[in-house]
């Protein structure tokens, strides 16, 4: 095997949030939880990004750093090489985070008071954003049908036509569902914005994990119509498991809405960066491409695993199938629809840390998400005990 994923590594004694055992008490009531749950992978990086950042810390020396040139090139042509859209240098502002950029966008283009659509079941972080701007949620719920999720477009223009609707947060590839949005889909969504006035935050930050048979298509990369109403969050930290070098790039095409945008920023003292993180990022962008497809092809095989150790263990529980992203969306209605008793069960018998559905919004009851970017022995066990408890008590 050239990469070895099936090697499970210790992270404790690493400060690491998703196994550090009074995380895991605070948020599931159990020190002793195998967590499943915020997505970082449980692999190393790839080793030319390792290679590179020990030997920019063995400089010793880590003083206020620049973006060089070669920085936006790396992000330029990765997006071109992958995605097929030809961005420019001047688009992209350096942000910390995507979670950081969604709020500082919402204090760029928003008012107290305003509402921001999001389609629940979704990124937790998006509505508390929301809320802790002052803003009010719009919740465009997505439309369950068949083991396949749909958008409810009729609801969305309603909610588009409200001029109190300042901003739509795409997710793209949507987070938890792994649903990647067809060309036709984004078509719609879009003239719709157009049609309203209504801003397009497109987070794509996980628009590198997309399998077989599906293509990821960047929102901005559409018309040139989209491209001037909408901002475009991207980062390495979801592919490459950097999300502790805080890195993501904030692809802004409207010279207006840059402008916004870097006022906020430089409100909020928003510029320096990691030097670690630079040379991260150009390590992950220029060569660590094959580590990635061979990334997927593990992650794909993860998912096969699921399906067949649900089908053979527990089979009225069942993995909607992600398109995209190392999450699964876990459907456990035919055993328990009350979201908080699951959720409660698994953690405190179960022993096994996932997000509960009900952190999604709308449409999560029945729903846990697992995060199968981690060795296949250690998925096995997690499943293990998920179907066990669940077995003894509802079979």
């Amino acid at each position: 095997m050239k990469y070895n994923f099936d090697e499970v590594i210790d992270r404790s004694g690493t400060n690491s949030v998703k196994w550090d055992q009074e995380s895991l008490k605070h948020l599931f009531g159990e020190s002793d939880a195998i967590p499943f749950w915020v997505a970082d992978m449980d692999f190393k990086s790839a080793q030319p990004i390792i290679d590179e950042i020990v030997k920019r810390a063995e400089h010793g020396i880590y003083g206020y750093s620049v973006r060089p040139d070669s920085y936006f090139e790396a992000i330029i042509n990765w997006i071109k090489r992958r995605h097929g859209w030809t961005i420019e240098k001047e688009w992209i502002e350096y942000t910390p985070g995507v979670v950081p950029a969604i709020n500082y966008l919402i204090q760029a283009f928003c008012e107290p008071g305003d509402k921001v659509i999001i389609q629940n079941p979704v990124y937790y972080p998006f509505s508390n954003s929301i809320k802790e701007n002052g803003c009010t949620v719009a919740d465009n719920t997505l439309i369950f049908n068949d083991d396949h999720y749909e958008i409810d477009f009729e609801d969305f223009e309603k909610k588009s036509r409200d001029p109190k609707v300042k901003m739509f947060i795409l997710c793209s590839p949507h987070n938890p569902i792994g649903r990647v949005w067809t060309k036709e889909e984004l078509i719609r969504l879009g003239d719709i914005c157009l049609k309203n006035n209504v801003i397009v935050v497109a987070d794509e930050i996980h628009n590198d994990l997309v399998f077989s048979g599906y293509k990821h298509i960047m929102f901005g990369s559409i018309r040139e119509d989209f491209r001037m109403n909408s901002i475009t969050c991207t980062a390495p930290s979801k592919t490459f498991n950097l999300a502790g070098m805080e890195i993501s790039n904030i692809i802004i095409p409207n010279p207006e809405y840059r402008r916004k945008y870097k006022k906020v920023l430089d409100k909020n003292s928003i510029g320096n960066q990691n030097p670690l993180s630079i040379v991260a990022l150009e390590a992950a962008y220029n060569k660590s491409e094959d580590w990635l497809d061979h990334l997927l092809n593990y992650l794909e095989e993860n998912i096969d695993f699921i399906h067949k150790y649900l089908a053979e263990n527990l089979p009225k529980a069942k993995l909607i199938n992600p398109q995209a992203t190392y999450l699964g969306w876990l459907d456990f209605r035919e055993y328990e629809r009350s979201g908080k008793k699951l959720e409660n069960f698994v953690y405190h018998k179960g022993k096994v840390a996932l997000d509960g559905g009900t952190w999604f919004g709308n449409g999560g009851d029945g729903f846990l998400r697992i995060n199968f970017a981690c060795p296949r022995s250690l998925l096995k066990e997690g499943l293990k005990r998920i179907c066990t408890v669940i077995k003894e008590e509802y079979d």
